[in-house]
C-alpha cells in the first residue's frame, strides 16, 4: 500500500489482515474505489476485503438497487456484479470467493502421452524431457513444456510408490 503525503510517496507497512487477504486471494486490488457508505461509516466493513465487498454488493442488488449503481458504489464493473450475483445464487458465500484463473493441472499430458513417454524410456533408455517433447509433438501434435512433462512424470512416479 502506498500513501501520498504532500507529494511524497511513503510505502505503508502491510498489516496481518492485508497479508492474510493477499494469501487467500481476497485482497481487493482497488479498495479506494469502494464508495458505499457502509465501508466509510463503520469500522466492521473493510474495503480491502473483496469477499465482503462482493457480498455487500449482492445484498445491495437484492434490496433493489440497480446493477449499474451497485457496481459503481462497490468499485466493480457491471459484468462483475452480474457474475457475483449468479455465483452467490448458485454457490452461496463460497461462490463469491475468487477462483484461481487458468488451467488446473497438466491438462495436455494425457495418460496416452505418459504411456508413450514410458515406452520411449523403456526402449531407448533414460531420455530427458527436452528430447521427449519433440517426439510427443510429432506423435500427438501437442506442444508441452519440458518442465510440465517433468512435473507430470514426478507425480506419476510418486503415485506408484
Amino acid at each position: 500500500m502506498i500513501i501520498t503525503v504532500r507529494s511524497i510517496r511513503i510505502r505503508a507497512m502491510p498489516d496481518k489482515k492485508t497479508d492474510r487477504l493477499r494469501q487467500s486471494g481476497t485482497l481487493n486490488p482497488r479498495p479506494d474505489t469502494v464508495t458505499d457508505p457502509l465501508f466509510h461509516d463503520n469500522a466492521f466493513f473493510d474495503p480491502r476485503d473483496l469477499l465482503q465487498v462482493r457480498y455487500e454488493m449482492v445484498r445491495c442488488t437484492v434490496r433493489g438497487v440497480p446493477l449499474k449503481e451497485a457496481a459503481a458504489r462497490f468499485g466493480l464493473s457491471v459484468p462483475t456484479c452480474v457474475r457475483a450475483n449468479r455465483a452467490f445464487r448458485e454457490g452461496g458465500l463460497q461462490g463469491l470467493i475468487p477462483q484461481r484463473r487458468g488451467p488446473r493441472g497438466a491438462h495436455k499430458i494425457t495418460p496416452e502421452i505418459l504411456a508413450f513417454v514410458l515406452h520411449c524410456r523403456a526402449e531407448h533408455g533414460p531420455l530427458g524431457s527436452r528430447r521427449l517433447v519433440p517426439l510427443i509433438e510429432a506423435q500427438f501434435g501437442v506442444r508441452i513444456h519440458p518442465r510440465s512433462l517433468d512435473k507430470a512424470l514426478a507425480k506419476k512416479t510418486a503415485r506408484q510408490r
